[in-house]
């Protein structure tokens, strides 16, 4: 066994998982999992660079698990940034902060490598379901970009595009500076386009139509199987490997678009960081199961986070 332990900085979230690995078994042993909403890509679409207040929420996570990482005697370590600190001019401010805080530097990734990380940490404990039709298409919905993934036991083709939560709601549903409570008509329709354009350059690269089994990862996609399940609080428990049928996203992403922020807030498994992203997201879900003809989606709370720690253990 070896003690590890996987930090994902994405667009939106900063994510830790320490665990216990073994790789002889295939097992991977959750000793503490936590996420934390820090909007590192605040404002990058429009500005190009990190701003120094997200830079600072940023930081502050870092030092809660660096205590953590300490507390648990971690042997290994990797922390993977994602879209927004690949993006951004001044993404050295954001490597030296980390590597002062955790004592390693940050890796930015490339979306090919990020959605390799995803589909080992969806399918790992999928091989092996007879229920489970292969080739998967694994499906990563993030804020700044979507990693989509088909493969049996290993990959066969990826692909990662530039629409995710933030990104769309910053490109789209942003009006003299603050979210329109509702979006208009033209604005979902023009995200709409722009989803389906990022959909036609994934099928460039990666055969979405010939997946049997659509597993779809991240806070998107958890956020809608919970609304979906009516759940009176997030339980990763219940949203794991849960099935949620493509009318029944349909009929989520309808509402969230036609809702004030107050009725988003007011949803109990709803956390307060995703209220004005989460009709974005869940229109690239719905979007993703009309292109595929996906009657359901397998939600899975294993994901980059997961096949981050696999790498280093």
């Amino acid at each position: 066994m070896t003690r590890v332990a996987a930090i994902d900085c994405g667009t939106n979230s900063i994510r830790l998982l320490v665990a216990d690995a073994d790789p002889a078994t295939g097992e991977l042993t959750d000793l503490d999992r936590r996420m934390t909403i820090v909007r590192l890509g605040q404002g990058v679409d429009r500005t190009g660079r990190l701003a120094p207040e997200a830079l600072e929420r940023t930081f502050a996570a870092c030092r809660e698990y660096a205590e953590v990482v300490k507390e648990h005697g971690v042997e290994r370590l990797r922390f993977v940034a994602t879209s927004a600190s690949r993006d951004a001019e001044n993404r050295e401010d954001f490597v030296r902060g980390v590597v002062d805080i955790l004592g390693v530097e940050p890796e930015v990734i490339s979306g090919d490598q990020e959605a390799e990380f995803s589909f080992t940490g969806a399918t790992k404990e999928l091989t092996g379901r007879d229920h489970l039709d292969k080739p998967y298409l694994v499906v990563d919905i993030g804020g700044g970009s979507t990693e989509f993934v088909v493969g049996d036991d290993h990959v066969r083709a990826a692909r990662s595009v530039d629409v995710g939560c933030v990104r769309m709601t910053e490109r789209h549903l942003v009006r003299d500076g603050a979210v329109t409570d509702p979006p208009e008509p033209e604005q979902v329709a023009a995200m709409r386009a722009d989803i389906a354009a990022a959909l036609d350059l994934a099928e460039r690269t990666v055969p979405l139509r010939e997946a049997r089994t659509l597993v779809g990862l991240a806070g998107s996609v958890t956020t809608v199987s919970a609304i979906a399940q009516e759940l009176p609080a997030y339980d990763s428990v219940a949203i794991h490997h849960s099935r949620i049928s493509r009318d029944r996203v349909r009929e989520i992403t309808e509402w969230l678009l036609r809702s004030t922020h107050a009725e988003r807030a007011a949803v109990p498994s709803l956390h307060p960081g995703r209220v004005d992203v989460i009709a974005a997201g869940a229109l690239v879900l719905l979007s993703i199961m009309e292109r595929t003809g996906a009657e359901e989606v397998v939600v899975s709370e294993h994901d980059i986070l997961d096949g981050i720690a696999w790498s280093v253990a």
